[in-house]
């Protein structure tokens, strides 16, 4: 393969292992939704229309993204047990998670499981100095979500090092594809590479961790959604939505044992209408290809996914991630007023009135919700 050619897919032994992983996943989660709980899904037809239109990857014009509220542990993969098991085994068709570097990725075993399962490691500022807005897992979510290539001349593929302290996640099939690094020290398969991926989808719990409050409401919404908005090219399709019940599934108060899922409850699931994007959100688009214009005019071009210290940090960059991300609450919110709730408390969606649930970052908060990092 010449350095500038991009590679159709993964091995087949290792594409075999995802789908072996994913479907073995989606079965459990399906059998727990439809056998253990009672399980209510709405706009699902619709949804799947979506799925079926994308399902050809030379045929995708734009990538996905489905965004909701953050209940429990288990949202993801618990959620997409509602789907059909023929989409999800099409792989090239499912979803791509961010999970916690610390949780997901403590070591091979877990960090082999949670890469096949298609979930990216997020470094988390709360426990990392490589997390953040700007990490090199966003870019490589913006990258999912756009065409591509994404692999440059002067960038070849290159061996990763397989030295026994080196927590190295690559695919063990094939030994001279693309990696990425969250810190400089790890590596892991580069999913953007490979053109199976392009357009594809991502679904981001924007709320950044666990958020259990008898009332239903929702924390404020993390930038990082932003970025795959502003910056994925072109623009993908969006789609909200609402999630009930595993929050009864893995109530945060629940004793021994803890790491068992509860049988026997109610789960509802929404999915919104898709967005019009161009609508909710090509103004501020437009105002962010001017801005990556005009840097680009003075550090040269930037490839997706890359920004210099204007783009990161100025004023007018950091108004457009916040109205951005204020609209995406905004779209979730709409599907949560389907499901008969009253409209919350319009300071809800600022960080600042997250100052009330008190100093502690986990567990019972002064206003009475529950959070956890995830």
């Amino acid at each position: 393969m010449r350095p500038d050619e991009q590679p159709p897919a993964p091995s087949q032994p290792w594409r075999a292992a995802s789908v072996f992983t994913m479907t073995a996943v989606g079965m459990l989660c399906r059998g727990f939704l439809y056998g253990l709980s009672t399980t209510e899904v709405h706009g699902l037809d619709r949804f799947l229309e979506l799925l079926d239109e994308r399902e050809n990857v030379e045929g995708r014009e734009r990538g996905l993204i489905t965004v909701s509220n953050h209940v429990s542990v288990l949202d993801d993969p618990l959620i997409w047990g509602i789907l059909p098991l023929r989409y999800i085994m099409n792989v090239d068709n499912m979803r791509w998670g961010l999970g916690s570097y610390d949780l997901c990725f403590q070591n091979k075993a877990l960090s082999t499981f949670f890469t096949l399962g298609q979930v990216l490691p997020t470094q988390r500022t709360a426990h990392s100095q490589y997390g953040g807005l700007f990490q090199p897992t966003i870019t490589q979510a913006i990258r999912l979500l756009s065409r591509g290539p994404f692999i440059r001349a002067d960038d070849p593929p290159r061996k990763p090092d397989l030295s026994p302290s080196s927590p190295d996640l690559s695919d063990p099939f094939s030994a001279g594809h693309l990696v990425f690094s969250t810190n400089g020290r790890d590596t892991f398969p580069a999913p953007a590479a490979y053109l199976n991926r392009r357009h594809s989808w991502v679904h981001i719990f924007p709320e950044g961790m666990i958020h259990q409050k008898e009332d239903k409401t929702m924390r404020y919404f993390k930038w990082g959604v932003s970025r795959l908005i502003l910056e994925s090219d072109p623009m993908p399709d969006i789609v909200p939505m609402w999630v009930e019940g595993p929050e009864e599934i893995m109530h945060e108060t629940r004793t021994f044992p803890r790491f068992l899922p509860r049988p026997f409850k109610s789960v509802s699931i929404t999915f919104g209408e898709k967005l019009d994007g161009e609508r909710a959100f090509g103004d501020l688009r437009q105002r962010w290809k001017k801005m990556r214009a005009r840097a680009e005019r003075v550090d040269g071009r930037l490839d997706a996914g890359v920004l210099n210290d204007t783009l990161k940090y100025s004023d007018e960059a950091v108004a457009l991630r916040r109205e951005c991300t204020m609209r995406v609450r905004a779209a979730v919110l709409d599907v949560r007023r389907t499901r008969g709730f009253a409209d919350e408390d319009p300071k809800g969606g600022l960080a600042e009135t997250y100052a009330l649930e008190g100093s502690r970052r986990e567990g019972r908060k002064e206003d009475g919700s529950f959070t956890r990092d995830t």
